[in-house]
């Protein structure tokens, strides 16, 4: 097992990954690592705490995207679910958006994207970052994809 699979041995981050996670929040807040690194803002569902992680945006077609390379019972995830999409996104300014997921049929070519420009989650997700697309389409309902829209959309 790798460093990366054992930060998050279980489907949920350990106390180092927690830390790490924590560190890269911030920095991503700040606007100073590159601008698909994000940090996703959204309240807890049993807390109401605002909670903060790092993540990988990706883009395709003009549209913004972030993935759980945890899968659907990641807490961001039941976060998100939980208030209705409403949360913000930070790179240098805050961003209040909507996250809306995507049909499992729809997420292979994000999926593919997301692997590729998130290294981190290559152990999370069983496929090789180079696979045909139709690997990407046999896992893609065990992974959340959700589309970043502006809040006020209604799209």
């Amino acid at each position: 097992m790798g460093i990366k699979a054992w930060l998050y041995r279980g489907g949920r981050p350990n106390w180092l990954a927690r830390a790490i996670n924590r560190g890269w929040a911030a920095v991503h807040s700040l606007g100073i690592a590159p601008n698909y690194l994000v940090t996703l803002e959204v309240p807890g569902r049993r807390s109401g705490r605002i909670i903060s992680l790092p993540l990988a945006m990706v883009s395709l077609a003009g549209e913004r995207y972030l993935v759980s390379m945890l899968g659907p019972d990641a807490t961001w995830v039941r976060n998100v679910q939980a208030a209705a999409g409403n949360a913000t996104i930070r790179h240098g300014r805050r961003e209040q958006v909507r996250l809306e997921e995507v049909a499992p049929q729809l997420r292979a070519p994000i999926l593919q994207l997301y692997l590729r420009r998130a290294p981190g989650a290559r152990p999370h997700l069983p496929v090789d970052k180079d696979a045909p697309l139709a690997e990407f389409e046999r896992v893609a309902a065990q992974f959340p994809v959700f589309r970043v829209l502006p809040r006020k959309s209604t799209a």
